[in-house]
Protein backbone atom coordinates (compact mmCIF):
# COMPACT_ATOMS: atom_id res chain seq x y z
CA UNK A 1 0.00 0.00 0.00
CA UNK A 2 2.78 2.62 0.52
CA UNK A 3 4.50 1.46 -2.43
CA UNK A 4 1.17 2.29 -4.23
CA UNK A 5 1.11 5.48 -2.41
CA UNK A 6 4.30 6.84 -3.18
CA UNK A 7 3.87 6.78 -6.63
CA UNK A 8 1.25 9.79 -6.63
CA UNK A 9 4.18 11.80 -4.73
CA UNK A 10 5.61 14.47 -7.22
CA UNK A 11 9.00 13.28 -7.70
CA UNK A 12 9.72 17.55 -9.06
CA UNK A 13 6.44 19.01 -7.48
CA UNK A 14 5.70 22.38 -9.74
CA UNK A 15 3.48 24.24 -8.38
CA UNK A 16 2.30 26.34 -11.55
CA UNK A 17 1.34 22.85 -12.91
CA UNK A 18 -0.56 21.78 -9.92
CA UNK A 19 -2.07 25.36 -9.73
CA UNK A 20 -2.95 25.09 -13.37
CA UNK A 21 -4.56 21.52 -12.99
CA UNK A 22 -6.79 22.16 -9.82
CA UNK A 23 -8.20 25.12 -11.71
CA UNK A 24 -9.28 23.41 -14.80
CA UNK A 25 -10.83 20.72 -12.80
CA UNK A 26 -12.96 23.14 -10.39
CA UNK A 27 -14.01 25.04 -13.58
CA UNK A 28 -14.49 22.21 -15.47
CA UNK A 29 -16.62 20.80 -12.97
CA UNK A 30 -18.72 24.23 -12.23
CA UNK A 31 -19.47 24.42 -16.15
CA UNK A 32 -20.86 20.71 -15.96
CA UNK A 33 -23.36 22.12 -12.92
CA UNK A 34 -24.50 25.31 -15.05
CA UNK A 35 -24.86 23.56 -18.53
CA UNK A 36 -25.51 20.54 -19.72
CA UNK A 37 -22.33 18.38 -20.38
CA UNK A 38 -22.95 14.89 -22.27
CA UNK A 39 -21.65 12.14 -20.12
CA UNK A 40 -19.29 10.47 -22.67
CA UNK A 41 -17.44 14.16 -22.98
CA UNK A 42 -17.36 13.87 -19.31
CA UNK A 43 -15.15 10.74 -19.46
CA UNK A 44 -13.01 11.87 -22.55
CA UNK A 45 -12.19 15.09 -20.66
CA UNK A 46 -11.58 13.53 -17.24
CA UNK A 47 -9.27 10.55 -18.99
CA UNK A 48 -7.10 13.54 -20.70
CA UNK A 49 -6.68 15.30 -17.25
CA UNK A 50 -5.52 12.30 -15.46
CA UNK A 51 -3.02 11.43 -18.02
CA UNK A 52 -1.79 15.00 -18.41
CA UNK A 53 -1.58 14.96 -14.15
CA UNK A 54 0.13 11.56 -13.85
CA UNK A 55 2.45 12.74 -16.21
CA UNK A 56 3.83 16.03 -14.51
CA UNK A 57 2.50 15.39 -10.86
CA UNK A 58 3.57 11.73 -9.89
CA UNK A 59 6.39 9.27 -9.89
CA UNK A 60 6.12 8.77 -13.56
CA UNK A 61 8.47 11.76 -13.89
CA UNK A 62 11.27 9.57 -12.13
CA UNK A 63 11.04 6.61 -13.71
CA UNK A 64 10.89 9.12 -17.11
CA UNK A 65 14.12 10.53 -16.12
CA UNK A 66 16.14 7.23 -15.79
CA UNK A 67 14.34 4.83 -18.28
CA UNK A 68 13.74 5.93 -21.79
CA UNK A 69 11.14 3.91 -23.08
CA UNK A 70 8.76 5.27 -20.11
CA UNK A 71 9.51 8.91 -21.10
CA UNK A 72 8.83 8.01 -24.19
CA UNK A 73 5.19 6.87 -23.04
CA UNK A 74 5.60 10.12 -20.99
CA UNK A 75 5.94 12.30 -23.99
CA UNK A 76 3.43 10.17 -25.98
CA UNK A 77 0.71 11.08 -23.07
CA UNK A 78 1.69 14.94 -22.76
CA UNK A 79 1.91 15.45 -26.40
CA UNK A 80 -0.76 12.91 -28.08
CA UNK A 81 -2.91 11.03 -25.98
CA UNK A 82 -3.84 13.53 -23.09
CA UNK A 83 -4.28 16.50 -25.66
CA UNK A 84 -6.46 14.52 -27.99
CA UNK A 85 -9.02 13.47 -25.32
CA UNK A 86 -9.19 16.69 -24.03
CA UNK A 87 -9.83 18.44 -27.35
CA UNK A 88 -12.22 15.86 -28.03
CA UNK A 89 -14.21 16.08 -25.07
CA UNK A 90 -15.13 20.10 -26.61
CA UNK A 91 -14.41 21.58 -23.30
CA UNK A 92 -14.68 25.26 -24.57
CA UNK A 93 -18.24 25.61 -23.53
CA UNK A 94 -18.39 23.62 -20.33
CA UNK A 95 -15.24 25.45 -19.09
CA UNK A 96 -16.55 29.21 -20.27
CA UNK A 97 -19.54 28.17 -18.04
CA UNK A 98 -17.85 27.38 -15.24
CA UNK A 99 -16.13 30.99 -15.11
CA UNK A 100 -17.51 33.78 -13.38
CA UNK A 101 -19.61 36.32 -15.29
CA UNK A 102 -17.25 38.87 -14.39
CA UNK A 103 -13.95 37.54 -15.06
CA UNK A 104 -15.48 36.66 -18.66
CA UNK A 105 -16.34 40.25 -19.62
CA UNK A 106 -13.09 41.93 -17.87
CA UNK A 107 -10.33 39.57 -18.52
CA UNK A 108 -11.43 36.93 -21.39
CA UNK A 109 -13.61 38.93 -24.22
CA UNK A 110 -10.77 41.44 -24.42
CA UNK A 111 -8.08 38.39 -24.40
CA UNK A 112 -9.71 36.91 -27.13
CA UNK A 113 -10.38 39.59 -29.01
CA UNK A 114 -7.10 41.23 -28.70
CA UNK A 115 -5.62 41.51 -32.34
CA UNK A 116 -1.79 40.92 -30.97
CA UNK A 117 -3.87 36.93 -29.76
CA UNK A 118 -5.56 36.27 -32.54
CA UNK A 119 -2.18 37.01 -35.13
CA UNK A 120 -0.48 34.64 -32.86
CA UNK A 121 -3.47 32.02 -33.04
CA UNK A 122 -3.40 31.98 -36.83
CA UNK A 123 0.00 31.43 -37.16
CA UNK A 124 0.63 28.89 -34.99
CA UNK A 125 -3.04 27.13 -36.43
CA UNK A 126 -1.58 27.46 -39.69
CA UNK A 127 -2.25 23.63 -41.41
CA UNK A 128 1.63 23.90 -42.26
CA UNK A 129 2.85 25.59 -38.91
CA UNK A 130 0.48 22.98 -37.05
CA UNK A 131 2.01 20.18 -38.81
CA UNK A 132 5.43 21.20 -38.75
CA UNK A 133 5.37 21.99 -34.83
CA UNK A 134 3.61 19.13 -33.95
CA UNK A 135 6.08 16.31 -36.06
CA UNK A 136 9.01 18.62 -34.92
CA UNK A 137 8.34 19.08 -31.31
CA UNK A 138 8.66 15.63 -30.99
CA UNK A 139 11.99 15.42 -32.66
CA UNK A 140 13.19 18.69 -31.08
CA UNK A 141 13.60 17.18 -27.67
CA UNK A 142 15.09 13.76 -28.86
CA UNK A 143 18.17 14.82 -31.12
CA UNK A 144 20.82 12.64 -29.39
CA UNK A 145 23.47 15.24 -29.42
CA UNK A 146 20.90 17.80 -27.24
CA UNK A 147 19.06 15.31 -25.41
CA UNK A 148 21.60 14.83 -22.25
CA UNK A 149 21.21 18.64 -21.90
CA UNK A 150 17.43 18.48 -21.89
CA UNK A 151 17.74 15.53 -19.05
CA UNK A 152 20.07 17.10 -16.98
CA UNK A 153 18.53 20.45 -17.23
CA UNK A 154 15.84 20.91 -14.87
CA UNK A 155 13.97 24.54 -16.60
CA UNK A 156 14.74 22.85 -20.30
CA UNK A 157 13.24 19.72 -19.03
CA UNK A 158 10.32 21.32 -17.58
CA UNK A 159 10.16 23.48 -20.78
CA UNK A 160 9.92 19.92 -22.72
CA UNK A 161 7.13 18.97 -21.04
CA UNK A 162 4.58 22.08 -21.22
CA UNK A 163 5.48 22.85 -24.72
CA UNK A 164 4.91 19.23 -25.64
CA UNK A 165 1.36 19.61 -23.45
CA UNK A 166 0.46 23.17 -25.08
CA UNK A 167 1.28 21.97 -28.93
CA UNK A 168 -0.59 18.77 -28.53
CA UNK A 169 -3.56 20.81 -27.30
CA UNK A 170 -3.39 23.54 -29.85
CA UNK A 171 -3.02 20.65 -32.61
CA UNK A 172 -5.74 18.49 -31.85
CA UNK A 173 -8.01 21.20 -30.93
CA UNK A 174 -7.33 22.50 -34.80
CA UNK A 175 -7.93 18.56 -35.85
CA UNK A 176 -11.16 17.14 -33.93
CA UNK A 177 -13.04 20.58 -34.34
CA UNK A 178 -16.60 19.69 -35.26
CA UNK A 179 -17.68 22.45 -37.02
CA UNK A 180 -17.50 22.99 -40.95
CA UNK A 181 -15.19 25.18 -42.23
CA UNK A 182 -15.22 27.98 -42.13
CA UNK A 183 -16.13 29.11 -39.51
CA UNK A 184 -13.39 25.83 -38.53
CA UNK A 185 -10.40 26.70 -39.83
CA UNK A 186 -9.79 24.02 -41.92
CA UNK A 187 -12.02 21.86 -44.03
CA UNK A 188 -12.62 18.50 -43.07
CA UNK A 189 -10.47 16.61 -45.10
CA UNK A 190 -7.66 18.98 -44.52
CA UNK A 191 -8.45 17.86 -40.77
CA UNK A 192 -8.29 13.81 -41.96
CA UNK A 193 -5.01 14.28 -43.20
CA UNK A 194 -3.01 16.80 -40.97
CA UNK A 195 -2.67 14.43 -38.48
CA UNK A 196 -1.32 11.57 -41.24
CA UNK A 197 1.66 14.08 -42.21
CA UNK A 198 2.10 15.31 -39.07
CA UNK A 199 3.05 11.51 -37.82
CA UNK A 200 5.39 10.99 -40.43
CA UNK A 201 9.41 12.21 -39.01
CA UNK A 202 8.35 10.74 -35.61
CA UNK A 203 7.13 7.23 -37.33
CA UNK A 204 10.44 7.60 -39.06
CA UNK A 205 12.69 8.36 -36.09
CA UNK A 206 10.93 5.55 -33.78
CA UNK A 207 11.45 2.95 -36.64
CA UNK A 208 15.09 4.03 -36.61
CA UNK A 209 15.63 3.82 -33.26
CA UNK A 210 13.73 0.21 -32.85
CA UNK A 211 15.89 -1.36 -35.83
CA UNK A 212 19.38 0.41 -35.05
CA UNK A 213 22.11 -1.70 -33.55
CA UNK A 214 23.96 1.82 -32.31
CA UNK A 215 22.95 3.68 -28.57
CA UNK A 216 21.77 7.05 -29.26
CA UNK A 217 20.84 7.85 -25.39
CA UNK A 218 23.41 6.41 -23.19
CA UNK A 219 22.95 9.68 -20.80
CA UNK A 220 20.13 7.06 -19.38
CA UNK A 221 23.04 4.80 -18.36
CA UNK A 222 25.06 7.24 -17.26
CA UNK A 223 22.58 8.16 -14.84
CA UNK A 224 21.41 5.08 -13.66
CA UNK A 225 18.37 3.62 -14.63
CA UNK A 226 14.52 2.81 -13.18
CA UNK A 227 14.80 -0.83 -13.53
CA UNK A 228 17.44 -3.11 -13.81
CA UNK A 229 18.12 -5.41 -15.98
CA UNK A 230 16.79 -3.90 -18.96
CA UNK A 231 19.71 -3.53 -21.92
CA UNK A 232 20.60 0.20 -23.24
CA UNK A 233 20.23 -1.26 -26.52
CA UNK A 234 16.75 -3.13 -25.52
CA UNK A 235 15.51 0.22 -23.47
CA UNK A 236 15.85 2.25 -26.90
CA UNK A 237 14.51 -0.31 -29.15
CA UNK A 238 11.50 -0.32 -26.58
CA UNK A 239 11.05 3.19 -26.95
CA UNK A 240 11.43 3.30 -30.59
CA UNK A 241 8.61 0.79 -30.74
CA UNK A 242 6.41 2.65 -28.73
CA UNK A 243 7.10 5.79 -30.57
CA UNK A 244 6.85 4.50 -33.90
CA UNK A 245 3.46 2.48 -33.73
CA UNK A 246 1.28 3.83 -30.65
CA UNK A 247 2.38 7.12 -31.28
CA UNK A 248 1.07 6.61 -35.19
CA UNK A 249 -2.38 4.74 -33.37
CA UNK A 250 -2.48 8.06 -31.94
CA UNK A 251 -2.25 9.85 -35.05
CA UNK A 252 -4.66 7.46 -37.20
CA UNK A 253 -7.02 8.18 -34.37
CA UNK A 254 -7.34 11.16 -34.29
CA UNK A 255 -7.95 11.27 -38.26
CA UNK A 256 -10.74 8.81 -37.48
CA UNK A 257 -12.17 11.44 -35.57
CA UNK A 258 -11.90 13.80 -38.04
CA UNK A 259 -12.76 11.39 -40.41
CA UNK A 260 -16.13 10.17 -38.63
CA UNK A 261 -17.18 14.66 -37.78
CA UNK A 262 -16.56 15.07 -42.05
CA UNK A 263 -19.27 11.86 -42.65
CA UNK A 264 -21.92 13.62 -39.54
CA UNK A 265 -21.27 16.99 -41.26
CA UNK A 266 -22.17 15.67 -44.69
CA UNK A 267 -25.29 13.47 -43.05
CA UNK A 268 -26.65 16.69 -41.71
CA UNK A 269 -26.03 19.10 -44.89
CA UNK A 270 -23.67 21.43 -43.34
CA UNK A 271 -20.75 21.37 -45.68
CA UNK A 272 -20.43 23.99 -48.20
CA UNK A 273 -21.59 23.08 -51.32
CA UNK A 274 -18.71 22.21 -53.99
CA UNK A 275 -18.74 24.73 -57.21
CA UNK A 276 -18.88 23.25 -60.85
CA UNK A 277 -16.09 23.94 -63.04
CA UNK A 278 -18.47 26.24 -65.02
CA UNK A 279 -19.86 28.47 -62.05
CA UNK A 280 -16.28 28.99 -60.65
CA UNK A 281 -15.39 30.68 -64.60
CA UNK A 282 -15.63 34.40 -64.87
CA UNK A 283 -18.07 35.82 -66.95
CA UNK A 284 -17.32 36.43 -70.14
CA UNK A 285 -17.91 39.94 -71.35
Amino acid sequence: MDSLLRWFVPWEPSPSALLLLAVGAVVYVRGCRRRHTPVSRQIRFWLGWVLMWQAFQTRWDYFAEHQFFIHILQQLSLHDFAPLLIAWSYPGVTLRAGLPLDWRVRWLRPATRATAFRAILAVLLHPFVAAFLFGGMALLWLIPSFHPFVMLNAPTYRLMNWSMALDGLLFWWLVVDSRPGPPARLSPGKRVLLPLAAMLPTMAWGAILALSSTDYYPIYQICGRAINGIEPLTDQHLGGLILWIPGSFAMVLGSLIALRIWMRLSDRGRLAPQRSPAMQRPPVD
